[in-house]
């Protein structure tokens, strides 16, 4: 594979990863979450051939409760 190919690589990655963080985003808006740190981890993305991790960060007790609650009834409509 030529530089030019892992280049091209690589940038879709990344662009998957900013796909993936907005679509996490709207859904969890949709359902009244917001975690405010919900972004693409920056060190991740480093280097020759990054490996973009999703980084959903920190949130208040609140956040956490309304995120378990959603998961929770989500979990309870799949059974």
């Amino acid at each position: 594979m030529t530089a030019t190919e892992r280049r091209k690589e690589a940038a879709g990655r990344v662009r998957a990863a900013e796909d993936a963080v907005a679509r996490l985003r709207a859904g969890l808006a949709g359902v009244g979450v917001k975690l405010p740190s919900l972004r693409i981890d920056p060190v991740s993305c480093a280097g020759d051939e990054p490996t973009p991790l999703v980084d959903l960060g920190r949130c208040s007790l609140e956040t956490a409760m309304r995120l378990s609650v959603q998961l929770e009834a989500a979990a309870d409509h799949d059974s």
